[in-house]
């Protein structure tokens, strides 16, 4: 089992920074990408926070692991491995390691994830994060959330084993953005709205964009009748992530 700082150690090497101008220290987004790994969309996003001022850090958990997309696609998209609350881990891991990045500014930081990697960081924000191996990490309970601010939840994964699907409480608030496709075949908008009720009783303040769309809709490339790409909604997407940045 790691430790956080095995976990960032293994993380780093495919960890990749997107900076604004300037000298920093820089509020700072950590990306976790979904179940199909680093794509074009995630990039997009990273250069629409540098845009905002905002630095990018872009989390490849797949590269790390020696995994390639057609083998996360047949053991991580179908469940067999690698669960939320097992990545919850590389959240934690890679918040430890932005901290220590002299261009970050360890009091901003926000959480993003797209399906598979908003699932890990509910599941995370799920834990009370007070024992040694919670979310497979040997130090867990001495992770730190502190200085996050705020997460962005893309079309998140709630469904069987979702410590928030489940109803599982958070013991601690988080301000959220979370985008609810209300053709997401993964899970109806009635699962979603009880799994950020979780976030809700627990403070959070939490807003939530509907969105006439299927999952992963923000993905160019995509054409299948439960994934289909909407350029125009995939940049309106964009557009919420970027004003949500702005407004913490």
């Amino acid at each position: 089992m790691d430790t956080l700082q095995e976990r960032w150690a293994r993380l780093a090497p495919h960890a990749e920074l997107v900076t604004p101008a300037g000298r920093g220290p820089f509020p700072t987004v950590v990306l976790f990408h979904g179940c199909g790994g680093v794509r074009a969309h995630i990039h997009a996003y990273a250069r629409a926070a540098a845009a905002a001022g905002w630095a990018a850090l872009v989390v490849d958990s797949f590269a790390a692991r020696g995994w390639s997309r057609r083998l996360a696609q047949f053991v991580v998209c179908t469940g067999l491995i690698f669960r939320g609350r097992r990545r919850a881990g590389d959240v934690l891991a890679a918040l430890l390691g932005a901290r220590r990045m002299p261009i970050v500014d360890p009091g901003r930081l926000v959480v993003a994830g797209w399906s598979h990697g908003a699932w890990a960081i509910m599941d995370l924000w799920a834990q009370p994060l007070a024992r040694r191996g919670e979310v497979r990490l040997a130090d867990a309970d001495r992770g730190s959330l502190d200085g996050v601010i705020g997460g962005f939840l893309a079309y998140p994964y709630v469904g069987i084993a979702s410590a928030s699907g489940a109803g599982r409480p958070w013991p601690r608030p988080l301000r959220l953005l979370s985008i609810v496709p209300r053709r997401d075949h993964m899970a109806s908008v009635r699962r979603h709205l009880r799994a950020l009720s979780a976030a809700v009783a627990a403070g959070s303040e939490v807003s939530i964009w509907s969105v006439d769309a299927t999952h992963a809709f923000d993905e160019p490339g995509l054409a299948h009748r439960l994934f289909t790409y909407d350029e125009d909604l995939g940049a309106e997407a964009i557009r919420r992530f970027q004003a949500f940045l702005r407004s913490l």
